[in-house]
């Protein structure tokens, strides 16, 4: 935080600015005044938003008036699901760009709904309404438009993963604290078999003493393909007429618009994006890397990097990641490999590798099966487990042993409700969130360092207890990332 405010100049003039924006830019500078840690003040927001955390904002019985922020898209399949489940009316829709065919749908199914191409101004204009909030957009968007949901006292479902940077999602997680809100992040499988299921397994000692995990996604990727020498970021290009550019671009510094940059072409690009680690990484990692309480890693290190580049993801990378010893745990090594050319050995006994037949739909289409579908292999001392992502339930391998296992395994019990009802359900205080910040944070974390040792080709050693870099100082800077944009710096404030 302090980082930031060093950036942050005091001195910008206020002439041309709206109402909103000035009490934006006073907010900031007072909060600033009173110290770096001072946290965002009460007028800001409404009073509600200071509840005790747990105390649920919505009667049982009601259904949660939710806002959609992002109705493209995977934002506009979130937004479908969660109506689906009948538990909520839909009260504000949000997105950049209203005019684009693929918001088209969402605005079609509530034409008379409320509608924003800036999540600032629905918040000014219609807090009082809502009571949580779909954050269906980039990754670089995830952190402002969730911390001023939070600040409003609004619970938050966010895609993963949680943000783009290390410190972005510790700010979330410590906003989400402070406000005692609901937050679910968008790993759906985690309300899945896969999730009922290792926790059973882990539970009756069935997986145990687990020392390595090979986690693998090597299907094609939008940058697969691309010129890897380019010498800078793509050239300015019209920003079409329905479209808020300014408020897609957020808290990042300014890049002029390019297509490449927009219709999920973000993923592709370290400034806006978090690649196939961040994207992948939550759908095959989450259950390990919750019940065996991975948390954050010691070392990261890029083994390889096909075709590096300072501004777009590697057409191929392997990256180990190396958890210490946790109370009677052992040391495990996590490697992650993604590219078309790039696919682990499995081990003796593998059998076929299978395709979650819920995994959704990508831009309208199902992701295609390849040799080695998007999965993970578990090593423990006695046992092998081979998984795929999402929901996928594990299995023993190779076959004779599963069958010596049979009579020893739990019943796994089902699933009570899926991700997007769990987190309406949440909202209205009868169940509780299973990927909530304080979970799916330190997972998303351990994405961000995996994608910075990416982006600087180099090993990085990180002290768990201080959540720094102790080998690298560049490195560890980059934990924070750029500065913001002017205007934005108030969301770090927290």
């Amino acid at each position: 935080l302090h980082q930031f405010i060093s950036y942050i100049d005091l001195n910008i003039s206020l002439i041309t600015m709206t109402h909103t924006e000035l009490s934006r830019r006073k907010f900031l500078k007072q909060a600033l005044a009173l110290s770096a840690v001072t946290a965002i003040p009460s007028f800001w927001i409404p009073a509600k938003a200071n509840a005790a955390p747990g105390v649920p904002r919505i009667s049982a019985n009601d259904r949660v008036n939710i806002a959609f922020i992002g109705i493209g898209n995977r934002g506009g399949e979130i937004a479908k699901e969660l109506y689906n489940t009948g538990l909520c009316n839909v009260v504000a829709l949000c997105d950049v760009d209203m005019g684009a065919k693929h918001t088209q749908e969402i605005i079609s199914m509530f034409p008379k709904v409320p509608r924003f191409q800036d999540f600032r101004k629905m918040f000014d204009q219609m807090a009082d309404k809502i009571d949580a909030v779909t954050v269906g957009v980039p990754d670089h968007s995830h952190f402002p438009i969730t911390i001023e949901a939070m600040a409003h006292g609004k619970h938050v479902y966010v895609e993963k993963p949680m943000a783009r940077t290390f410190h972005e999602i510790e700010v979330m997680m410590r906003a989400a604290q402070k406000y005692g809100v609901v937050t679910q992040m968008g790993n759906q499988g985690h309300s899945e078999g896969n999730y009922f299921q290792f926790k059973a397994w882990q539970e009756a000692g069935i997986i145990k003493d687990v020392t390595a995990i090979t986690a693998h996604m090597n299907n094609s990727r939008r940058w697969h393909g691309w010129n890897p020498n380019i010498k800078h970021m793509p050239m300015g290009e019209p920003v079409p007429e329905t479209m808020d550019w300014d408020t897609w671009l957020g808290v990042v510094q300014h890049h002029d618009y390019n297509h490449d940059y927009h219709l999920g072409q973000w993923r592709c690009w370290y400034d806006f994006g978090m690649g196939a680690l961040g994207d992948w990484g939550a759908h095959i990692l989450d259950t390990a890397h919750q019940f065996l309480d991975l948390g954050l890693p010691t070392e990261v290190n890029p083994l390889y990097l096909k075709d590096h580049n300072p501004f777009f993801f590697p057409m191929s990378s392997t990256i180990l990641f190396k958890f210490p010893k946790r109370g009677e745990m052992p040391a495990c090594d996590v490697t992650w490999y993604d590219g078309l050319d790039n696919i682990p050995a499995v081990p003796e006994g593998y059998g076929v590798s299978e395709l979650d037949p819920n995994i959704p739909t990508v831009n309208g289409g199902k992701i295609q099966p390849t040799k080695l579908n998007p999965g993970k292999e578990i090593y423990s001392k006695e046992l092998t487990f081979k998984g795929g992502s999402h929901g996928s339930i594990l299995s023993i391998i190779p076959n004779e042993k599963a069958k010596e296992m049979e009579s020893r395994l739990p019943e796994v019990p089902k699933s009570p409700s899926n991700h997007y009802a769990n987190f309406l359900l949440a909202c209205q205080g009868k169940e509780k969130s299973r990927s909530p910040f304080e979970i799916a944070g330190p997972l998303s974390q351990v994405f961000c360092l995996g994608v910075l040792a990416q982006r600087l080709n180099r090993k990085l050693v990180f002290d768990r207890e201080t959540k720094q870099i102790t080998n690298d100082p560049f490195a560890n800077q980059m934990l924070v990332g750029e500065a913001p944009r002017k205007g934005w710096e108030q969301y770090y404030n927290v």
